[in-house]
């Protein structure tokens, strides 16, 4: 296995560990009979405190950011291109990503947003060097 399907993994059970960091808040401040309910019309944001509601977004932004690492571990380990580069990349991606969490709950300006670019900016440089 590459370091970078290595690192994937790890990314994915950091979401199902983000997961756990949003629905406990969100269950003790809406309860169980809100969350388990399908929501129709209504946005759970809006019915949780700041903090929680950030962790929501934090949540959902993992999921996005997710889709381009797993796009970028698959073009690099798949065409055996994995660098020193890549493994280093791939490593700021999964340390910015569990960075962002606290920067997002907390609201670190500008932080939470020079976080994220890391983790973008580590996607696009796997990219990138398998391309050039």
């Amino acid at each position: 296995m590459t370091t970078e399907l290595y690192v994937l993994a790890l990314a994915a059970l950091w979401q199902m560990v983000q997961f756990g960091l949003m629905a406990v808040p969100a269950n003790l401040e809406v309860g169980v009979s809100k969350t388990l309910s399908p929501r129709d019309g209504e946005s759970l944001q809006g019915q949780v405190s700041l903090r929680t509601a950030r962790l929501i977004r934090a949540l959902n932004n993992h999921f996005e950011a997710l889709v381009l690492f797993t796009i970028a571990v698959l073009v690099v380990s798949l065409s055996g291109q994995s660098s020193n580069v890549t493994e280093a990349a791939a490593w700021v991606f999964l340390i910015a990503r569990i960075l962002y969490v606290p920067a997002y709950a907390l609201g670190w300006v500008p932080w939470r947003s020079l976080i994220w670019m890391m983790g973008f900016g580590a996607t696009a440089v796997m990219l990138i060097a398998v391309v050039v």
